[in-house]
């Protein structure tokens, strides 16, 4: 025996209740197969109603051995201890209830899970609520099914299979005995009886509490005395059900005031649709079927029975219900007499008189109306209504015989009064009064109309045609045509009774005929009954009979008074007016009968305008001015409040409204202008301060609150009184305020009730006025007006003074926050007291002042500051901080905030309280204090969490509400509930913004006094965690999560769910929250993937919230993706990846058979597709395809009047941010200004033409709302997909890379990239998506090209030539990836530039991937040429050409979208645009592209703005680091001139458009910076390069693009060399001193490297030829630079080839903080280029001189000695020559070491370079240390290269592998090229020295083999050290020296070095070097000598 932890007394019953009401009421078409199963399990609840189930001996004794033994408990395994103090709790519970002990046990169990929902509650007293509902859960499940039966009355339209199930159902509980149950339970189930019961055993909790209990079981008893109700409606009981209904109705009894209760009057009401046969009159179809199931006439029997008990029956409890029955019965038989059925029944119809008889005896019309009228549930149902129309209407028309009798009997009575009154005699006692009765009933009844049923339409037969329908109602659907002589009937009573009236009746008939006048058509018809009633003459009540009821009557009478009381009057001071009342009075009897007529005219005029004004422009008649006459008078109280309300419905005109003003300033009702001498006041005042207050009723102050509330409303006229006193509303605003509103609560009153009425009253006229108020400039000035001769200041409108009021420490704000406090005090005890409605009203009142307060109060305060008035403010919020004089604390925010947690009962009162803490909420410091305030006490902080969680959990609220048959009353509350929710979601976004502790974090459930990331959020009810408002706000998202049709809030309410997800978001969004925040709601809750698996949401009638819903569901699905990666929680983070990629759809079975959570909720999602091996759509991608790209723009406005441009403008400045932050039209402001505009306009033809102006007016408000859609609509769009940007990006990005395999990784890329280009390239796609899309583009290509590489670097071995190539994606993919992209790219057009940028990076990208990787030279040949030439094409290269021919097939038009983009506009988009032509430059083979730049003057634009970026450059190498975009744009220009010049067509072009000339023009590259004063300048973050960095920067790519134009223009030399010498020679200063660079860094040797590789190639003799310049004196200049440039060469030469060489490179292993021998190695590269570019440059001199060696000139001093060791000294050059003269020409010996220690190099380089390809040969054998080694490098950050994979190490060593031997293999080119020059220039030298040179002599002749060039050459590279010092003095000794330095340097061992390096490098590179030649030469030219 389990025991059910949802207790089955509760749990299984709401289910029930939630399913019938899903069926019934809500129609959901699902529901019916669940309805079917519940019914089946449910029918023993029905059957055995409010039964519990018994106790026994065996369960206490199971439950007391629980806390033992334990107990089993369903859906847990094992069995659970139950602590004893639970089960003595149980056993109490089982005895109160008198129920089953393991049914006590449940509900407690389930008392304590729901406690959390009942805060304050023990679980005892939620289980008394859980079991009370779960009775009324059976109860409401019982009436709704009855109410689907079909049948006489009503239906609900369901479907039929539906009514079938319940009819068939209800029928079986009927026929078992229904009926008895249901009245047995009535008598039983006794408030009183079950409190005492609860009270004994202490199950009665707090106020709030036994209201609760106390409303469940009203509420139950009421829901089962509806069921009966709705079934005798539908279909008749049977006999014995029928006398069993009567039975009980004998024993009831009536309420204190005489009325029924409203179970019993349900009860009767039931009887009376038994007794009912007034539907036969109605002709539906299905009446015959109706007739035989009718037991009235099928049935002789049952006629029978019911006819005795009610004839013969023993007298009832309440005489008064026992006549109604009769009555009913009566007429019943009547009706049934007229039928041709009922012939069989005549020995019961003719005793229809008799039962009427005794009905009327009875008093049956006055129970009818104290007992029945009097029950408030009457006007709450219809058919109530209804039933008793028909009895009414059906006595009138179907009695008439009675009917006459008692006016006959009436008219008796009248005349015996008349007769005793005369005699001075009591008028008999014995007088009946039915007449009275009857009129005085259908006065009441009619009188309500809650339905709007206008059901008195029937008492007036239309004698004139009306231009309204007859609205009869549609009753069963249809319209109902009724018998017209039913009406005759009724409209001849109506008019028959107003002939010669007795003046007894004179009252009951009044009040008859204003029940009858209400409503909009009735009242139109009573208006003309007493219009055409009038006579000529009339006479007053005193008669017996008297005149017709009439206008003529009235005004006659009212005039009558007036000219009789006026003359009382005896002075104009009336002083003595209200002391000595005058002799002619009104007696008491007057002053009823005209306050009933009164009445009369008031409904008339309330409901009619035309009679409004008809009776208003009457001449003789006049109302207004006799009303306002006879208030001047000495006239009660009572007639006075009569009076004024008249005016008041008269004032709803606002034609009358303005002229009533002007009257009542006339009349002085109030007395607004003092006459001098006068001794007091007059007026209203007076009899407010002495005649009401002592008589302690109010009814005159009242009433003219209401009339000043509705002229206020109608028209507030500004120059009130002028002429007379100061314009204005200012002495009525004083009195009401002064006079009535702060001394109400100091009053006395006889009637507690009218006290909070007053209050009431005259807060609406506050409300309305501040409602309608705008502070304006002007109310801040003191305006003065002329007054009698003297200025007096005028008076400001009334707003601004009940502003000023509100902002300042008033009286008025103390009593309106002291009436909150009140409220909430009244409130709070939960109990019914006088006026209860009136305080309700008042308190929402002052709410709304407060709340308008703090609306206006900011602009308000801005005016008034800039008025400079000497008003003093201050901020409302900071007064509502004051101090509470009742209670001493500063607790005004706290009870307003209490409304909050009464929504339930004053929904109104909550959201005026929830706006009023939003607006509060602002003020960060004010939210402090509160946090403060609402905690301080833990009692008053539980009670605030409990309101604000209670507006966030109640159901009803919906945004939209469907029903139809619900009234507006319903609706509105619910759309308030609705906007309360939208209020406080707002508050918490507000606070959440400010710094903590915050309202937000409070209400949210995080901690307030610690720090917010220490807060651990746990379930409600958990570790005594409250139920915050995060639960709720959860609660309320997760609601129908779990099904397949996904979150019910966001299909109902779907601002509300955009709301909460908002919420959500912010919370994990923010760094305090978002820790605790994403642990609950992964944990707990799931939350996440539960909600994402049912994206993306579709709402075709709000599309603007499904997207925003969905962007913030993404936006934190990216934040938990991102954590959750970084936390490595692979299984979470996997879980959503997969939930949001997977394109198979889920799995359906696990291995165990049962389905885990994740299956569980992943089955919802895949239960449409059975076939596993089918493909679905990729999440992400269905909401892509959400978000509809295409937007519909409204048509341009079409005005006549207006026009277009200032229109335009007014919508502009009409403008404003709204609280998403979106730009949007103010419709309202435009509204006024618009109204304004067209008010202004003056003349005839104006006037004419309004009605067409304002509906212009209309279609422009029309079009700004479309506009204010659109643009809420784009934003909504953008919104979402930059949140389904982010999602994306942090998938691909952030997520481990191994969750995705790469396979996988580029299908989904390729899927997005193809399907966001398909959306963004459709025809409508909106421009203002297009950046966004553009965005993700570029992310998409560089993941795509990302992917693609790292799958090849791992998929491709050493000796692969990529032949795996693009595995993973097709060609075909990449190339429509690629045709979209430039379709884009066109697509955008002339704009967008920075668009395109994007996609410009994108295409870079994408491009990138044709790439050849970079592969290690082996330095092996492999293949021949052939080979090479025939070897079939890689993927590299085809999926290049193939992008290159889709390229080309866009034509010129790409091409010139892509150039203009490179030449102007936006830096990066340029930059970027620069680098696409780069690229596509690099693999255009067939020049098109090129072509087109040259042609088209592209080239020549970027060549020519290099002259303009030179200022701009200047600036850059200022010591202020600069913005450095003017550097990046001359990089990337400088980048693609490079390109462009690697051919040799390329490069002639742009020497043609005068590259080099503008270079020469730009100083930027003469500006070197000095490299030790901006030491101090550097950037401190190192991101900002120092100016010596940045002139490199500038320097650099010139100097590459010179020697790329030089080498592409070899052939031709004539053309580039002589140009760029003019620019070495131009900036000559500078060059010099680079090569003169003292300090040789890294960046030092780069321009070395490239300036030397320059000047080699052009300061040559033959250059100077070819420059073609004929002047003597340039050349001699031009060849002094040349031999300069030498010279400096040369000794360059010395400093790397000598002994700085090492110091220089250990200085940089020191220098390098990364990788010193990554630095090292570039050293060493540069330092080998610039000698072999030294060397070059040599042997070109050498080559260039002579071909012969006789004829050479010579560069070296003939000295053998090496420079000194290597010990970083300076080397000595040459111990020969004297010092001075040797100082600048370096010695062979210089060669000859650089000739070794190149040979040195190769070998040990040659041996790094083998060793390294080993290594990369067996990559994955090396040990994990030197991995580790190898990565070093290429990892920043401390222990960088612990935190990489496995997978990534071993790639990272492989590309650094791959670089070291690519750096070695450039290195041993270098050094076999340095050595191979350095043996033909020692070849050279040494033949010309050893063969041809002949030793001086003292006679200094020149041989004849130094011709003039020679001389020339080297006098002038002596010059420096005197002439006399040439090379040509060189003695024999020296040359002796010479060889034999030579012979001992060049020995064997170096020999057999440098073949050595010949046989490793020359075979291999299949290029054969001179190396063996020139060795073998020189070793001969050393040998020959010595011979």
């Amino acid at each position: 025996m389990a025991v059910n932890s949802g207790a089955s007394l509760w749990g299984p019953l709401k289910e029930l209740w939630e399913t019938v009401e899903g069926a019934v009421m809500r129609r959901q078409s699902e529901s019916v197969h669940l309805l079917d199963l519940q019914l089946k399990k449910h029918k023993p609840h029905f059957l055995s109603l409010y039964k519990n189930p018994p106790k026994s001996a065996e369960q206490r004794d199971k439950v007391r051995k629980a806390s033992t033994e334990g107990i089993a408990i369903q859906g847990q395994q094992g069995s659970r201890l139950v602590p004893e103090q639970l089960l003595a709790e149980a056993l109490i519970l089982s005895d109160m209830f008198d129920m089953g002990e393991l049914a006590a046990l449940e509900l407690l169990l389930a008392g304590e899970h729901q406690q959390p929902h009942f805060p304050g509650l023990t679980r005892g007293l939620v289980a008394v609520l859980l079991y009370w509902d779960g009775k009324l859960c059976v109860a409401n499940s019982l009436r709704s099914l009855i109410q689907s039966r079909p049948g006489k009355t009503f239906t609900l339209e369901l479907s039929g299979e539906l009514v079938a199930l319940t009819t068939r159902f209800t029928d079986e509980l009927m026929g078992q005995g229904l009926t008895k149950r249901i009245l047995s339970l009535v008598s039983e189930v006794n408030v009183t009886r079950e409190f005492e019961r609860l009270q004994k055993q202490r199950g009665l909790g707090n106020e709030k509490h036994r209201k609760q209990v106390l409303d469940l079981i009203k509420e139950s008893r009421q829901a089962l005395a509806d069921s009966l109700f709705s079934w005798t409606c539908q279909s008749p009981l049977t006999k014995d059900d029928t006398l069993a209904l009567i039975g009980h109705l004998e024993t009831v009894t009536v309420e204190a005031d005489g009325s029924l209760d409203s179970v019993n009057l349900s009860l009767v009401m039931a009887l009376l649709y038994c007794l009912d046969v007034s539907f036969l009159e109605q002709g539906t179809e299905d009446r015959e079927d109706l007739l035989q199931a009718l037991p009235l006439l099928t049935e002789r029997d049952y006629v029978l029975a019911v006819h005795n008990r009610l004839l013969d029956g023993p007298t009832w409890k309440i005489p008064g219900l026992q006549a109604v029955c009769r009555l009913a019965w009566a007429l019943a038989l009547r009706a049934l007499s007229q039928l041709p059925q009922g012939s069989s029944l005549v020995e019961f119809t003719e005793s229809d008189e008799a039962l009427a008889d005794l009905a009327l005896l009875g008093d049956v019309f006055l129970f009818m109306k104290d007992g029945m009228l009097g029950c408030e549930g009457f006007t709450q149902e219809e058919f109530y209504i209804r039933r008793l129309h028909t009895l009414i209407t059906d006595f009138l028309a179907l009695m008439p015989i009675k009917v006459k009798q008692l006016r006959n009997r009436a008219d008796e009575d009248a005349r015996l009064v008349y007769m005793s009154l005369q005699m001075g005699s009591e008028p008999p006692s014995s007088l009946r009064k039915d007449l009275d009765h009857l009129m005085f009933l259908i006065g009441e009844f009619y009188s309500k109309d809650p339905f709007g049923l206008e059901l008195g339409l029937e008492f007036w037969a239309p004698t004139e045609s009306l231009h309204h329908t007859n609205l009869q109602g549609s009753y069963l659907g249809m319209a109902l045509q009724r018998p017209p002589h039913k009406q005759v009937v009724l409209s001849k009573f109506v008019r028959q009774m107003g002939d010669l009236l007795p003046s007894t009746l004179v009252i009951p008939y009044l009040k008859m005929l204003k029940g009858l006048a209400n409503g909009p058509q009735c009242s139109h018809y009573c208006f003309s009954l007493l219009k055409t009633n009038g006579a000529t003459h009339g006479d007053t009540m005193q008669g017996m009979t008297g005149r017709p009821v009439s206008w003529e009557l009235l005004f006659h009478s009212l005039m009558l008074y007036y000219e009789n009381l006026r003359r009382d009057l005896p002075s104009p001071e009336a002083a003595n007016l209200y002391r000595h009342p005058p002799t002619r009075g009104i007696t008491q009897r007057e002053v009823d009968g005209l306050t009933s007529y009164l009445e009369l005219l008031t409904t008339i005029i309330t409901w009619s305008e035309n009679a409004r004004l008809a009776l208003c422009e009457h001449p003789q008649w006049t109302p207004v001015v006799v009303v306002l006459g006879l208030l001047q008078c000495s006239v009660p109280p009572v007639l006075k409040g009569e009076l004024l309300r008249c005016l008041a419905a008269f004032g709803k005109s606002p034609e009358i409204a303005a002229s009533l003003w002007q009257s009542l300033e006339y009349t002085q009702i109030l007395q607004t202008v003092r006459i001098p001498g006068q001794r007091q006041a007059a007026g209203i005042e007076v009899e407010l301060n002495e005649i009401e207050s002592s008589c302690e009723e109010y009814p005159l102050t009242r009433a003219f609150c209401q009339l000043i509330s509705t002229l206020v409303e109608s028209s507030l006229p500004v120059n009130l009184g002028a002429g007379l006193r100061a314009p204005g509303f200012d002495p009525y605003l004083t009195f009401l305020r002064d006079a009535v509103f702060l001394p109400f609560p100091t009053r006395a009153y006889c009637h507690a009730a009218e006290k909070w009425e007053v209050a009431d009253g005259v807060l609406e006229v506050f409300h309305k006025l501040l409602r309608d108020y705008e502070p304006q400039p002007a109310d801040f000035l003191q305006e003065m007006v002329e007054l009698h001769g003297e200025q007096v200041p005028a008076h400001k409108p009334p707003g601004h003074s009940i502003m000023f009021h509100l902002l300042n420490d008033s009286p008025t704000l103390a009593l309106c926050l002291s009436l909150l406090e009140e409220g909430v005090r009244q409130l709070d005890t939960y109990a019914p007291f006088p006026g209860k409605k009136h305080l309700e009203s008042a308190v929402l009142h002052c709410l709304c002042l407060l709340e308008l307060a703090l609306q206006k109060e900011v602009v308000f305060m801005d005016l008034l500051r800039e008025s400079q008035a000497s008003l003093l403010v201050s901020p409302l919020e900071q007064l509502l901080q004051g101090v509470s004089p009742q209670t001493r604390r500063a607790d005004h925010i706290v009870n307003i905030a209490s409304y909050l947690y009464h929504s339930s009962s004053n929904p109104e009162a909550a959201f005026q309280s929830a706006k009023i803490l939003r607006h509060v909420a602002r003020y960060p410091n004010i939210q402090i204090r509160l946090v403060g305030d609402f905690t301080y006490d833990p009692a008053v902080s539980d009670k605030l969490m409990a309101g604000f969680v209670e507006c966030l959990d109640i159901d009803e609220a919906e945004e939209t509400v469907e029903k139809e048959e619900e009234t507006d009353s319903q609706n509105k509350v619910a759309r308030i509930r609705h906007e309360i929710k939208i209020h406080i979601l707002n508050l918490l976004m507000t606070s959440l913004e400010l710094k903590p502790p915050n309202l937000a974090l409070y209400l949210l459930g995080y901690e307030v006094k610690k720090a917010v990331s220490s807060t651990n959020l746990q379930d409600p009810g958990v570790l005594g965690c409250p139920r915050s408002c995060l639960h709720a706000i959860l609660s309320l998202l997760q609601r129908g999560s779990e099904k397949r049709s996904g979150p019910v809030l966001s299909q109902q309410a779907p601002h509300l769910a955009e709301l909460c997800y908002q919420v959500i978001y912010q919370l994990c969004a923010c760094s305090d929250t978002s820790g605790p925040t994403m642990r609950y709601l992964r944990t707990s809750q799931d939350f996440l993937f539960s909600h994402l698996q049912h994206m993306p949401f579709s709402l075709p009638s709000n599309q603007i919230a499904a997207l925003s819903q969905m962007s913030w569901l993404m936006k934190t699905a990216a934040i938990e993706l991102r954590m959750t990666s970084l936390n490595r929680q692979r299984s979470h983070t996997q879980r959503l990846v997969s939930l949001l990629l997977d394109d198979q759809p889920p799995t359906q079975h696990t291995v165990d058979g049962e389905l885990g959570m994740e299956e569980e909720t992943r089955s919802v999602c895949g239960f449409l597709h059975f076939d596993t091996a089918s493909k679905v759509r990729r999440k992400l991608l269905c909401v892509l395809d959400a978000i509809e790209f295409s937007q519909d723009i409204p048509d341009m406005l079409q005005l006549d009047f207006f026009e277009r441009a200032q229109i335009e403008l007014v919508i502009t400045n009409c403008e404003h941010v709204n609280e998403q932050g979106h730009t949007v039209c103010n419709v309202k402001l435009l509204h006024r200004v618009l109204v304004a505009e067209v008010n202004a306009l003056q003349g005839m033809a104006a006037i004419g033409q309004r009605p067409l102006l304002m509906e212009e007016v209309n279609s422009i408000l029309q079009q700004v709302v479309e506009r204010n859609h659109v643009r809420r609509s784009l934003n909504a769009k953008r919104h979402a997909l930059q949140s389904w940007r982010g999602l994306v990006e942090t998938l691909l990005t952030a997520c481990p890379a191994d969750l995705i395999p790469p396979d996988d990784r580029q299908l989904i890329i390729r899927d997005l990239l193809l399907d966001l280009h398909d959306k963004v390239l459709s025809e409508d796609a909106a421009g203002e998506l297009m950046p966004i899309v553009a965005g993700a583009v570029f992310t998409l290509a560089a993941q795509l090209s990302q992917s693609i590489l790292s799958e090849q670097q791992q998929g491709v071995g050493l000796d692969g030539d990529g032949s795996s190539g693009f595995a993973s994606i097709a060609n075909s993919a990449l190339h429509l990836i690629l045709r979209k992209m430039l379709d884009f790219i066109l697509c955008t057009g002339g704009g967008f530039q920075r668009l395109r940028a994007h996609l410009y990076g994108a295409l870079l990208y994408y491009l990138q991937m044709a790439q050849k990787p970079e592969e290690p030279d082996t330095l092996q040949t492999g293949k021949s040429m052939w080979e090479r030439l025939t070897a079939p094409e890689d993927s590299f290269s085809k999926l290049q050409r193939e992008n290159l021919s889709i390229i080309e097939s866009y034509g010129t038009a790409l091409m010139e979208v892509v150039c203009r983009d490179a030449c102007d506009g936006h830096e990066i988009g340029r930059m970027l645009a620069l680098a696409v032509l780069d690229r596509i430059l690099s693999i255009d083979r067939q020049s098109q592209w090129l072509l087109y730049l040259c042609n088209s003057g592209y080239l020549r634009v970027l060549v020519e703005s290099l002259r303009q970026d030179d200022g701009a450059l200047q600036g850059l190498l200022t010591p202020q680091p600069p913005l450095l975009k003017p550097l990046y744009i001359y990089e990337s220009k400088m980048a693609l001139l490079t390109r462009v010049a690697k051919t040799s067509e390329g490069a002639v072009e742009l020497l043609r458009c005068g590259l080099v000339a503008q270079l020469m023009e730009c100083q930027v590259y003469d500006m070197l910076p000095d490299s030790d004063a901006h030491r101090v300048m550097r950037d401190p973050s190192g991101f900002i390069p120092s100016p010596l960095d940045r002139y490199r920067q500038i320097l650099l790519p010139a100097l590459r693009l010179f020697q790329i134009i030089l080498t592409s223009t070899t052939m031709n030399h004539q053309q580039g060399a002589p140009q760029v010498l003019q620019w070495l020679i131009v900036h000559a200063d500078t060059i010099q001193s680079l090569l003169r660079c003292q300090e040789l860094s890294m960046g030092a040797l780069q321009e070395l490297s490239l300036l030397t590789g320059i000047i080699s190639k052009t300061a040559l003799p033959g250059v100077l030829k070819l420059s073609g310049e004929v002047h003597s004196a340039v050349v001699m200049e031009f060849q002094g630079h040349i031999n300069r440039f030498q010279r400096m060469c040369l000794s360059l030469l010395g400093r790397l080839a000598g002994g700085e060489r090492e110091r220089l490179l250990k200085q940089a292993e020191a220098a390098a903080p990364g990788d010193p021998a990554e630095r090292r190695e570039e050293m060493e590269v540069a330092m080998q280029q610039v000698c072999a570019n030294i060397m070059e440059y040599c042997q070109t001199l050498l080559l260039q001189s002579s071909a012969q060696a006789q004829f050479t000139i010579c560069l070296f001093s003939p000295s053998g000695s090496e420079p000194a060791g290597r010990d970083g000294a300076r080397a000595d050059l040459s111990s020969t020559l004297p010092a001075a003269a040797s100082s600048r020409v370096p010695s062979l010996g210089l060669v000859l070491y650089l000739l070794k220690s190149s040979a040195a190099d190769f070998s040990r380089f040659h041996q790094s370079h083998r060793q390294s390809l080993s290594k990369l040969q067996g990559l994955a054998q090396l040990p994990p240390e030197e991995l580790k080694e190898l990565c070093q490098g290429l990892v920043s950050g401390p222990g960088g290269v612990d935190k990489i994979s496995s997978v990534q190490r071993s790639l990272l060593a492989k590309r650094r592998l791959v670089q070291l031997i690519n750096n070695r293999a450039k290195l041993l080119a270098l050094c076999s090229y340095v050595i191979e020059t350095c043996l033909f220039v020692l070849w050279r030298h040494l033949e010309y020295y050893l063969m041809y040179c002949t030793p001086s002599d003292p006679k200094n002749a020149l041989l004849p083999g130094a011709s003039s060039f020679r001389s020339r050459f080297a006098d002038d590279s002596l010059q420096g050290s005197g002439r006399g010092l040439g090379l040509s003095r060189v003695s024999q000794q020296d040359l002796d020296q010479l060889q034999a330095d030579m012979a001992a340097g060049f020995g064997e061992a170096l020999q057999r070095k440098l073949l050595e390096v010949e046989g490793l490098y020359g075979e291999v590179r299949s290029r054969y070097t001179f190396i063996q030649a020139l060795v073998r030469r020189i070793r001969g030219l050393l040998r020959r000598t010595k011979s």
